[in-house]
């Protein structure tokens, strides 16, 4: 715990946002740095609760109290290796997790609760910067080889767990770059690709190998990794996008998020896009369909872009402004969020479905026609509140089905579950001996901390199989 008197004498702080009218003119990360002492501050509150729910909260298990009493008493690097204890990427989590920890912090119950995620990313940060943070290769090499189909957080957990355990790791990624959806889903905003890079320099550095532009199933063949490693892991994410299959759906204008999200990334990493392919929110009535962080990441964008007028429509009902009652805690609560997008501008648009496309005499988008509905599961349309609301460009961010089918998937051969994931046993592996599945292409969308806690535990799950037994923390 930290301080014991600290809950009752210290209010919550987290960091503070870069002023809207500035970030929106560039792509660095909204957030401001969290200095030292304010973090110090904040884990002086963490109580001594008895039971610290916070840790059934954090799908990695993080060993919450420990880290914030060390930071409060300045213990740094105890407070860094107690974090990697649990977490190979705290700097991504601490960025980009929405933090159920502390939606079941116990002092949550009536209180502002810890500011977990502002204390976790602010320790990484300090380890970075007093280099702390170093390659760890193996003392001993097992022999054992294992290849890895996906480069996002799933995938480099996995990578770095088996590295350090001794085995040969190679990782193919079919992009250019490695990360995944950290790299080509996530903004530059909400998370600077730096990050990224430091921790492929100090995997590789461990001994894992990266092929980028490796598309397994296409121009990398199954059969070339089944006869060279001596274990495969599907850490590629569920990819495959929820259409919208309605009238005018195949007018120009419309795109799934990730077809937008990806090619602006690149950009700023500066690539070229060439001015055909290229889709910009510039000046241009723009409809996200779509309430998640999907949607979010595209509202941000399209502020960048100079858009000239920007909605986003959600079938849901507004949730309440603060916990639903039939989401009492410790349960994620169900309650309105406001991103850092939302703060720039742009309507949302509550309990409302699209209809129908509209275009005009050259095949262009229009306009969308909309009409809002009641409560699910039926969302049973409501007469009379029909309208039409102009849109030049259309993003649809509704989430993802699963897996991309065909090419890999079907080439294995690995039984599917109910849901189109993988299905894999209790150890992840798949119907296939050998091959193995985590993350997302696993249990479907979800977030950047479950997938690295899948991947952790995939890799004890190989881990057992090459050497019979595991040493390996999940």
């Amino acid at each position: 715990m930290g301080k014991p008197s600290g809950f009752m004498e210290i209010a919550r702080e987290v960091p503070s946002r870069r002023p809207a009218a500035e970030r929106v003119n560039d792509w660095f990360e909204v957030y401001q740095p969290f200095p030292d002492d304010a973090a110090r501050q904040q884990g002086a509150r963490c109580m001594d609760c008895g039971v610290p729910f916070c840790h059934t909260g954090c799908p990695l298990n993080n060993i919450i109290p420990d880290w914030n009493d060390m930071v409060y008493r300045d213990r740094w690097q105890q407070a860094i290796r107690r974090l990697h204890a649990t977490n190979n990427f705290p700097e991504f989590t601490g960025r980009v997790c929405p933090a159920p920890c502390e939606a079941s912090c116990v002092l949550g119950i009536n209180e502002p609760p810890v500011s977990i995620k502002a204390i976790e990313r602010t320790i990484i940060d300090h380890a970075w910067q007093q280099g702390w943070i170093k390659p760890e290769p193996p003392p001993v090499k097992t022999g054992k080889s294992v290849a890895i189909v996906g480069s996002g957080p799933a995938g480099l957990a996995a990578a770095q767990q088996l590295a350090r355990a001794g085995h040969s790791v190679t990782v193919f990624e079919k992009s250019d770059r490695i990360g995944g959806l950290l790299r080509y889903g996530i903004p530059d905003f909400k998370m600077e690709k730096r990050h990224i890079d430091l921790r492929t320099r100090q995997m590789e550095a461990e001994g894992v190998i990266f092929q980028t532009n490796a598309h397994v199933g296409a121009n990398v063949s199954i059969d070339e990794l089944r006869s060279s490693f001596d274990a495969i892991l599907l850490a590629g994410g569920a990819e495959h996008p929820r259409d919208l299959p309605i009238p005018g759906r195949d007018l120009k204008g419309i795109h799934f998020a990730m077809d937008f999200l990806p090619m602006n990334n690149k950009r700023n990493a500066g690539d070229k896009i060439p001015p055909a392919e290229w889709i910009s929110a510039s000046g241009k009535n723009v409809v996200i369909i779509g309430g998640g962080d999907t949607g979010a990441d595209c509202l941000g964008t399209s502020h960048r872009h100079k858009a000239a007028s920007i909605r986003q429509i959600e079938i849901m009902p507004m949730p309440p402004a603060d916990r639903a009652g039939a989401t009492p805690w410790p349960m994620w609560p169900l309650m309105l969020r406001t991103e850092s997008s939302h703060e720039e501008g742009g309507e949302r648009i509550w309990a409302t479905t699209a209809t129908r496309f509209l275009g005009d005499s050259s095949g262009n988008v229009k306009a969308i026609e909309t009409v809002q509905v009641g409560p699910a599961p039926k969302f049973e349309p409501i007469k009379g509140t029909e309208q039409q609301i102009p849109a030049d460009l259309v993003l649809l961010a509704m989430g993802f089905l699963g897996p991309v089918r065909g090419g890999m998937i079907d080439q294995l051969g690995v039984t599917l579950d109910q849901r189109g994931n993988v299905a894999t046993d209790e150890n992840y592996m798949s119907s296939v001996e050998g091959v193995f599945a985590a993350g997302d292409m696993r249990r479907g969308q979800s977030l950047v901390v479950w997938a690295i806690a899948e991947g952790r535990k995939a890799a004890r799950g190989i881990d057992q199989l090459l050497m019979g037994l595991s040493r390996l923390p999940e």
